[in-house]
C-alpha cells in the first residue's frame, strides 16, 4: 500500500510520535492504551471498534466535499419565508469568515482577551438598535423562530402573577415560527390563539401577541393601532421584523412594539439551506433585565481607557442557571459579526439603495404579473407577493418553473408567492414572467397603488463607524485592527473550555463557501438537496455508532437546543404513558449552566445533586434524591464526561 503523506489526523491533531512518547514517559505510561484504561472504569470502557469510514487525506477530502456539493441542485429560489439570496462582500468573506483569527475564539467570558470581537458585536447591536427604533439589542439569538419564542416566554415571565396564558400569533407569521411557538409553549401551558390580527380583540387573559412586518405573504400592515390595543389591555407586542425592509419602512420602536426581532441572514449571509444565521433581538427599556442572551456594553479599565464586556450577565445562564431568562449562551457570533460589517462596509446609503432596488424590482414584477391576467393579491409589498393564477395552474407553473430551475413558494389553495432579493437580475424577471405567461394578457397601465404606503423618516446608522469603511482597503484595516484585539487560536492554545476551544480545520471549513452548500433555500423540494441529505444522513449514522442510540435529529441549532430538545423528547415519552406528572430533572451543581436553563425551558422542576469540590457527582445525594423524587421523577441530566 502506497502512504500518504497527507493524512489528515496527524496534520490536524499535531503532537508526533516522538511528543506521545515524551508526554506518555512523564505519565509513566508506555501506550495510549494504557492512558485510556486506566483513566476511564472498566465497567465503562467499550472495546468494541467503532464501525466509520477509515482516515483519508486531506486532499481527497477536498475532492469528496465537490463531489457531494455537485449532488445539490443550484436553482434561482424565489421563495421568502425569511431566506434570500445575498451577495457575501468579498472582504468580509476573506477577512471573518475564512480568517482563524475570527472563527477561533472562545466564548468572551474573559473581556481582557475579546475586546476587538466585543467591539464587533456591539457594532452589530448598534445596527439592531437602529434599524428596529428599539433602544436594547442583544448580541444574537440562534434562528428568528427561536427568537419569537424567547420574546413570548419574557413576556410570559412578566405577567406571570397575573395569570395571564393566552398569547396571541398572527396567521400570517412565517410557518415555521408558527410551529417553534407551538412546540415551546406546551411546556408553560400557554394558549396559542393563532388568527387575523384586524379582528382580534384583547382581554384580560393576554399577555402577548406576535405579528409579522411584513407579514409571511409580503403585506405591509400599519401596526399603530393593534400595539394601543395591546397596550391598553396590559398585554405586550413582539414584531417579527424583516431586517432590510427596515432600511424603508417605519421601525417597530416607533409604532408601539417592546420587541422587535428577525433574521439577519440577508445582510451578506449565505441561505446555507438554513443556517447557521443569526437572529437578531430589540426591546425597550423596560426589559434591560430580562432579554435574552448576551448584552455587550461599554464601560472603562482600570486606567480610565474605554473598553468593552458583557453586560448584565446576571441574567444568564452561566451564573443565573435555572433562574436564567434563557438557556442561550454563545449564540451565532460570527455571522452576526459578518451582518453588522455588512452594514459597516455598505453603510446607510448603499444599503438604503440596495433595498430600494430590491423593491423597484419587485414593483416591476407585480406590475407585469397584472398584465399577464393575474391578480396580485397583496397589496402594499416591500419585496414579496401573493398571487392568485388565471389560465394556468400552480401545478402547470411549477412544472415549467423547476424546468427552467426556478423555485417558488407554493400555497395550499393554489396560489403562488415570489419574494425577490439583492441578486434578483432584469433576466430573472424576464424568466420568472415567462413561466406565468398566458393566453388572458392584458394591457393595462402601471399600477402605481403597488408598493410600499407608508415609509420610514428617521435616520439610522448615524454612528461615525457605519460611515468611514467603504473601500476594500479601509475596512480590511479596520477589521484587522479588531482582530489583533482578540486572543484566537492563531496566536495561542486557549484552555478554558471544552465545547468552542477546538480547532476547525481549513480543509473542514473550505468546503462551507462552495456554493453548491451556500446557495440553497431551505424550502427547496428535497431532490435538489440530495449533497446535504447525503451528509445528514452519514453523520447521522456515525453519531448512532457513537452513542450507540437508534436516532439521531439534526435539528437542534446548539448544544443548549440539543438539550431542550433531548428533554422535550422525555417529556413526550413520560406523557405518552400517562405519566405527565414526571416533571423532576436531577442535575449536578457542577453541570453547565444551560443544563438547568434547559430544564426550565422544558417544563421542569430541578433537583440539585451535590457535588464535590473538583465536581465530582455524590452519588449518595444522588440516591438519596432520585428516591425521594421516584414518583416525579423525568430525568437525570450529566454532562458525560
Amino acid at each position: 500500500m502506497i502512504n500518504s503523506n497527507d493524512s489528515f489526523i496527524p496534520r490536524h491533531l499535531g503532537p508526533s510520535a516522538k511528543d506521545i512518547n515524551k508526554m506518555l514517559n512523564t505519565l509513566g505510561l508506555s501506550t495510549l492504551e494504557d492512558l485510556v484504561h486506566k483513566t476511564i472504569p472498566k465497567q465503562i470502557l467499550s472495546d468494541k471498534p467503532l464501525a466509520i469510514n477509515t482516515n483519508i487525506s486531506e486532499y481527497y477530502l477536498a475532492q469528496l466535499s465537490k463531489e457531494i456539493a455537485a449532488k445539490n441542485k443550484v436553482f434561482r429560489s424565489f421563495i421568502g419565508q425569511g431566506y434570500y439570496g445575498t451577495k457575501v462582500p468579498a472582504v468580509i468573506q476573506r477577512n471573518i469568515l475564512e480568517n482563524p483569527g475570527w472563527y477561533t475564539q472562545y466564548t468572551p467570558y474573559q473581556a481582557e482577551i475579546s475586546q476587538g470581537r466585543l467591539e464587533a458585536l456591539l457594532v452589530f447591536q448598534t445596527m439592531i438598535s437602529d434599524l428596529t427604533g428599539l433602544p436594547l439589542a442583544n448580541a444574537s439569538l440562534l434562528d428568528e423562530a427561536t427568537a419569537a419564542t424567547e420574546a413570548m416566554a419574557m413576556f410570559f415571565r412578566e405577567v406571570k402573577k397575573d395569570d395571564r396564558n393566552v398569547f396571541f400569533v398572527s396567521e400570517h407569521c412565517h410557518p415555521q415560527t408558527i410551529d417553534v411557538l407551538k412546540t415551546r409553549s406546551a411546556p408553560f401551558e400557554i394558549e396559542l390563539v393563532i388568527g387575523n390580527h384586524q379582528s382580534f380583540e384583547f382581554n384580560e387573559n393576554v399577555f402577548g401577541a406576535l405579528v409579522q412586518y411584513p407579514d409571511t405573504d409580503g403585506e405591509i400592515f400599519d401596526y399603530s393601532n393593534f400595539c394601543k390595543s395591546a397596550h391598553n389591555s396590559g398585554a405586550y407586542i413582539a414584531v417579527a421584523a424583516d431586517i432590510m425592509s427596515l432600511l424603508l419602512l417605519p421601525p417597530p420602536g416607533e409604532f408601539g412594539a417592546d420587541v422587535a426581532l428577525g433574521n439577519t441572514q440577508r445582510f451578506g449571509v449565505p441561505m446555507g439551506y438554513g443556517g447557521p444565521h443569526a437572529a437578531y433581538f430589540a426591546a425597550n427599556e423596560k426589559f434591560i433585565r430580562k432579554i435574552p442572551g448576551r448584552v455587550i456594553g461599554v464601560t472603562v479599565d482600570k486606567h480610565g481607557n474605554k473598553a468593552y464586556r458583557m453586560a448584565l450577565q446576571t441574567r444568564e445562564q452561566h451564573i443565573r442557571r435555572e433562574k436564567a431568562t434563557s438557556n442561550i449562551c454563545t449564540a451565532q457570533v460570527l455571522l452576526a459579526i459578518m451582518a453588522g460589517m455588512y452594514a459597516v462596509y455598505h453603510g446607510p446609503q448603499c444599503l438604503k439603495q440596495i433595498a430600494e432596488s430590491i423593491h423597484q424590482k419587485t414593483n416591476i414584477l407585480a406590475d407585469s404579473i397584472t398584465k399577464l391576467g393575474h391578480k396580485v393579491l397583496t397589496n402594499s409589498f416591500f419585496d414579496t407577493i401573493r398571487i392568485s393564477l388565471s389560465g394556468k395552474s400552480a401545478k402547470e407553473i411549477r412544472l415549467f418553473a423547476e424546468n427552467e430551475q426556478i423555485n417558488f413558494r407554493y400555497y395550499e389553495n393554489g396560489d403562488i408567492g415570489i419574494s425577490l432579493d439583492e441578486l434578483t437580475t432584469e433576466r430573472d424577471i424576464d424568466d420568472i414572467l415567462k413561466t406565468l405567461t398566458t393566453n388572458n394578457t392584458k394591457d393595462t397601465k402601471i399600477n402605481t397603488e403597488y408598493g410600499i404606503v407608508i415609509k420610514r423618516k428617521s435616520k439610522y446608522l448615524t454612528h461615525p463607524t457605519f460611515n468611514l469603511y467603504h473601500s476594500e482597503t479601509e475596512m480590511m484595516r479596520y477589521l484587522h485592527r479588531l482582530e489583533m484585539k482578540d486572543l484566537s487560536l492563531n496566536t495561542s492554545m486557549i484552555p478554558l473550555g471544552s465545547c468552542t476551544m477546538k480547532l476547525n480545520a481549513a480543509a473542514e471549513m473550505m468546503p462551507i463557501t462552495l456554493p453548491e452548500f451556500t446557495e440553497l433555500h431551505p424550502f427547496i423540494p428535497v431532490e435538489q438537496a440530495q449533497g446535504y441529505q447525503q451528509i445528514i444522513k452519514e453523520l447521522g449514522n456515525y453519531l448512532k455508532e457513537i452513542t450507540g442510540l437508534p436516532s439521531v435529529s439534526m435539528q437542534p441549532n446548539s448544544g443548549a437546543q440539543g438539550e431542550f430538545t433531548g428533554l422535550m423528547v422525555i417529556r413526550a415519552y413520560h406523557q405518552s404513558r400517562n405519566e405527565p406528572q414526571r416533571n423532576v430533572c436531577l442535575i449536578p451543581a457542577s453541570a453547565h449552566g444551560t443544563n438547568p436553563a434547559s430544564a426550565v425551558m422544558a417544563g421542569m422542576q430541578v433537583i440539585v445533586v451535590k457535588c464535590d469540590e473538583r465536581g465530582n457527582i455524590d452519588v449518595s445525594d444522588l440516591r438519596a434524591k432520585a428516591e425521594q423524587h421516584s414518583k416525579n421523577l423525568a430525568a437525570f441530566m450529566v454532562t458525560y464526561p
